[in-house]
């Protein structure tokens, strides 16, 4: 049997480090695991890490034909059983909810017809805000399985809900995920 194929969105925040250790994980368990960073997730961690973890290149740009000459977001659409971007930031969300595709990873997420999860962080009022949450119920309304953020010590310095769920926590739901038969999120049919 194949190993999974897992593509690993990580985006730009603090718990962008927690991603490695998600990544790693992932990785001793057999998983075949391709990472996109976002240009702001460079900021926080960066792709020699990933490469170094997953043996594999890491994906940052829209138009890096090389690995996929039909475009990353397409090749690494057609090879994966999973999508998984965590953290998910504030503006990832609202990105994906709206189906704005102005980055790699949220053109791979609309061409991406498989199952998604998204581990969100960031402030608590962030993740509080009545935008921030209706851009959540959006993408559960369409079938992304979100991993609530915990409450805990955040890097503002202040205590409360938006911290990242542990690795471990969302590697949970990705093993559960990869054991439930594929169901492909609804897509509206083709005009006849």
């Amino acid at each position: 049997m194949a190993a999974p194929e897992v593509v690993l969105g990580v985006t730009g925040g603090i718990a962008a480090y927690k991603a490695a250790d998600l990544c790693s994980r992932m990785v001793q368990a057999g998983c075949a695991v391709s990472v996109v960073l976002t240009r702001s997730a460079r900021q926080f961690i960066g792709p020699a890490t990933f490469a170094a973890l997953t043996n594999r290149p890491v994906h940052t740009h829209v138009f890096d034909t090389g690995e996929f000459p039909q475009g990353p977001h397409i090749g690494l659409a057609r090879r994966a059983d999973v999508l998984v971007v965590a953290p998910a930031t504030a503006a990832t969300l609202a990105r994906c909810a709206q189906g704005l595709a102005d980055d790699l990873l949220t053109t791979l997420y609309l061409a991406f017809p498989g199952p998604v999860l998204m581990a969100p962080a960031m402030n608590c009022e962030m993740w509080a805000n009545p935008a921030v949450q209706r851009n959540v119920n959006q993408l559960r309304a369409d079938g992304v399985g979100i991993v609530d953020p915990a409450e805990g010590w955040l890097s503002c310095g202040t205590i409360g809900a938006g911290r990242m769920a542990e690795p471990g926590v969302i590697w949970d739901r990705v093993q559960e995920t990869l054991r439930t038969p594929r169901r492909d999120r609804p897509r509206p049919s083709s005009p006849a």
